[in-house]
């Protein structure tokens, strides 16, 4: 079957243009789309409106994790689910996960237009806070749907105002698709959700370079490296800048700067990532040593188990102290997220990378709501499309006009050849 082209180009063209300005920072040009806060809340709208405009019925699960279904997934299903997150990181990039939103209603268009009908349903979906980056745990919408995070955990979990996810669910407006705030007491695992989930089918933008390298538009992901986030606390004695001695000083500051360099140089001897990439620091005055810094260290690898070794040495530089000396502050680290390395459907991903002819097979670092349904035992694969820049979680994220639309040309196979 031939797609129209002028078709799939409009409809792309024209959810791209609609979604844009959302959460936009003209002054950095990057997004800031944080989970249940009013950017939020405009994407979900726009989500809710695209779906409306194209007779799809739209659910949301125990998570706030949006689906529409082009059929039904309870009668006929379960179904082929395409689609990806609309979230961002603090000023990200506009294709790290609206492009597989909006590439997934551009098939559909695009298979309506040229008289497709699927014989099982079809569904679109928008993951929620994937990119964790209010309440620190990443894909926490298909964590807590597949019980990989537990309800209790999650509502307790705060954001740099202190404000708690339970509480920002009670204040958000539109998280059911109305103006009413949702019910923290309703969050939790979703098995009848899951369940309607027959195969699952990321599309997303390519964090790095190979495909560039390559020269290839269109990659199908293999497995995610495991990965993890740890908060360390270090807690040192607020005092006067100006008047106290330098060996009377209990800061946590140097204990910071021994740590950020230890993780690099650990994970150079592990082999593998790590990132110290957020610090909060108490009380935050100039003229202040500061009572308490609290970190995160995020790690990733191909080796689960060298990941493991890189974190537990890391502990160990905590506790030892700065270039300085021994030191009197007190430290500790929590982990906080950790999913272990993902393969995915090895049948599925031969098909795509047929289907797509012969695209390349790569594995990622970067986490995605396909590796936490992989783990829960949906069948599930990405494709990948191909970034010049190899720069991701930035403005200077790009994927070309013309390798979007092979992406949304991939999606559409897919959708032909599964259902």
């Amino acid at each position: 079957m031939t797609l129209p082209a002028n078709m799939t180009n409009s409809s792309f063209d024209g959810l791209w243009a609609d979604l844009q300005p959302v959460g936009r920072d003209p002054r950095t040009d990057g997004y800031r789309r944080f989970a249940w806060t009013r950017e939020d809340a405009t994407l979900r709208e726009w989500f809710a409106g695209a779906a409306a405009a194209r007779g799809l019925e739209v659910t949301v699960d125990r998570a706030g994790n949006q689906w529409a279904w082009w059929g039904d997934p309870d009668t006929t299903g379960p179904g082929i689910v395409i689609g990806s997150h609309l979230d961002s990181v603090p000023d990200g990039g506009a294709f790290d996960g609206p492009l597989g939103v909006i590439s997934a209603f551009a098939a559909l268009d695009a298979l309506r237009a040229a008289g497709f009908v699927p014989s099982r349903p079809v569904g679109v979906v928008n993951f929620g806070d994937e990119e964790g980056a209010r309440f620190g745990v990443a894909c926490a919408g298909s964590r807590l749907i597949t019980g990989a995070l537990a309800a209790d955990r999650a509502l307790a979990l705060k954001d740099d105002d202190g404000v708690s996810m339970a509480e920002a669910l009670r204040c958000f407006p539109g998280a059911k698709g109305d103006t009413s705030g949702a019910d923290p007491y309703a969050v939790g695992r979703d098995d009848e959700a899951v369940r309607r989930v027959g195969v699952f089918v990321e599309l997303h933008i390519e964090q790095g370079r190979e495909l560039c390298d390559l020269d290839r538009p269109i990659g199908v992901g293999s497995s995610i490296w495991a990965h993890g986030r740890w908060r360390f606390s270090l807690e040192g004695e607020a005092n006067h800048a100006g008047t106290t001695r330098l060996a009377d000083r209990c800061d946590p500051m140097l204990d910071l700067a021994a740590a950020i360099t230890r993780a690099r140089e650990l994970a150079g001897d592990h082999g593998v990532l790590a990132t110290c990439g957020k610090v909060v620091v108490e009380p935050n005055g100039v003229n202040a040593i500061p009572s308490r810094v609290t970190g995160w260290l995020d790690a990733r690898g191909a080796d689960p188990a060298a990941v493991r070794a890189m974190v537990a040495d890391f502990d160990v530089g905590l506790v030892s102290g700065s270039p300085a000396g021994p030191s009197l502050v007190r430290s500790t680290l929590t982990e906080e997220s950790w999913t272990d390395a993902t393969a995915f459907d090895t049948f599925l991903v031969a098909r795509l990378s047929a289907l797509c002819g012969g695209a390349p097979v790569l594995a990622t670092g970067a986490g995605h709501d396909a590796g936490i349904l992989a783990n829960a035992g949906v069948p599930a694969a990405m494709l990948f499309v191909r970034n010049p820049t190899g720069v991701s979680h930035s403005p200077a994220e790009h994927a070309a006009r013309d390798d979007c639309l092979h992406g949304v040309g991939a999606l559409a196979a897919v959708i032909r050849d599964l259902t």
